[in-house]
């Protein structure tokens, strides 16, 4: 069965999970733990993992799931799989805790190591973002629907570069990471994948993401990225990959709205 026929499904299944999330912030009672990790998790990611999960294992019974609420599967078992769906139920968990609205539904269908679909709902505004992969990328909000792409920026263009930034973050620690001979605009949203999705749609030219991700953070955004023109990179300027190691963390990364521009001028080593 080809992605194209269940896209569809999948943006439903987002949906569904997302209107759960949305009811919950709106009452404002909801429980909060921290995991392990030491990050938090509340009922609401457990609500919205369990809807993901059940449906997609009744969408497509032979694929496994990958969740973040889930992710305790060894490697010997994952390394063997040749296709999985890669689940964050509540992108933004600490944006849902703070109750500023910046937080998503991420579900993301991996293949050789490549995500190939991806799907970004936004609970708060009903705003869907998604692609797959050889087909584009596109945004659905109000009812309408319309093909996105990233900003493409020449080699002479002198336009100050537009950095996607977190609220809570200090914009020094990521404008420091850019040659200084650039200038630099910040654009402030909360959530990695909504950040990576305004580089997705020309609001944004570039995010870099300094800090602990896991892969489920970056599947489905990746794909949308890639297919709006852009690409999502380590500070080395590789390509992410999944599924490939014991650890499912990611490296600190870079999204790109325009590939050409010789990033390896622009961004400061990492130190």
């Amino acid at each position: 069965m080809k992605p194209e026929s269940y896209i569809d499904q999948v943006i439903d299944i987002a949906t569904e999970a997302g209107k759960k999330i949305r009811d919950i912030y709106q009452l404002g009672d909801f429980e909060r733990e921290i995991k392990s990790d030491n990050t938090p998790v509340t009922s609401a990611d457990i609500a919205a993992h369990n809807i993901i999960i059940n449906a997609l294992k009744e969408l497509t019974p032979e694929i496994p799931v990958l969740s973040e609420e889930d992710a305790d599967i060894a490697f010997s078992e994952r390394c063997n799989w040749q296709r999985y769906w890669l689940v964050d139920p509540l992108d933004g968990t600490g944006e849902f805790i703070a109750g500023s609205g910046d937080f998503s539904v991420i579900i993301a269908l991996v293949e050789h190591n490549r995500p190939i679909v991806g799907v970004v709902y936004v609970p708060m505004t009903e705003v869907c973002y998604y692609a797959i992969a050889g087909l584009g990328a596109y945004k659905r909000a109000n009812g309408n629907e319309v093909r996105i792409s990233s900003r493409q920026i020449g080699h002479d263009d002198d336009s100050p570069l537009r950095l996607a930034v977190s609220r809570r973050q200090d914009p020094q620690s990521v404008i420091k990471l850019f040659n200084q001979n650039k200038h630099c605009e910040l654009v402030v949203l909360g959530g990695a994948a909504l950040k990576s999705c305004l580089v997705a749609e020309g609001r944004a030219d570039s995010y870099v993401r300094i800090g602990p991700t896991g892969e489920w953070d970056t599947g489905a955004a990746q794909i949308i990225v890639e297919e709006a023109g852009g690409q999502i990179m380590d500070l080395t300027l590789q390509p992410l990959s999944y599924n490939e190691r014991e650890s499912l963390e990611n490296p600190n990364f870079i999204v790109v709205g325009s590939p050409n521009l010789a990033w390896d001028e622009i961004l400061i080593a990492e130190s």
